[in-house]
């Protein structure tokens, strides 16, 4: 989440699994070229997220995350501020850990 904030473009490849599902609130789905090339053209701009109430779920060569963030992020050109739920599954690939999964569902406002 920090790396996405500050568009920290190598620590994104690094932590991004080539084979990323990555699912947006709204639906939309990312991969990890196509949630990267976005942040790169400006197309979105994450500006914070906030996590909260994060838990692990470890399993050995896999991690799953839950909780709660918020989310404050231009989306081409328009402001968006709102909260979410999310799992996320990090799983070791030869002592490196990558996100594989990301869900989130809008919470209502």
């Amino acid at each position: 989440m920090q790396a996405m904030c500050q568009k920290d473009i190598s620590t994104l490849h690094a932590l991004l699994s080539d084979d990323l599902v990555y699912t947006h609130s709204s639906a939309r789905l990312d991969t990890k070229k196509s949630l990267i090339g976005g942040m790169e053209s400006g197309t979105t701009v994450y500006t914070s997220i906030e996590p909260s109430d994060v838990k692990a779920q470890d399993f050995g060569h896999t991690v799953v995350l839950t909780g709660s963030a918020r989310f404050r992020v231009m989306s081409n050109g328009n402001p968006l501020n709102f909260g979410v739920r999310f799992t996320d599954v990090y799983v070791n690939k030869g002592d490196q850990w990558q996100m594989v999964t990301w869900q989130s569902t809008r919470l209502a406002e």
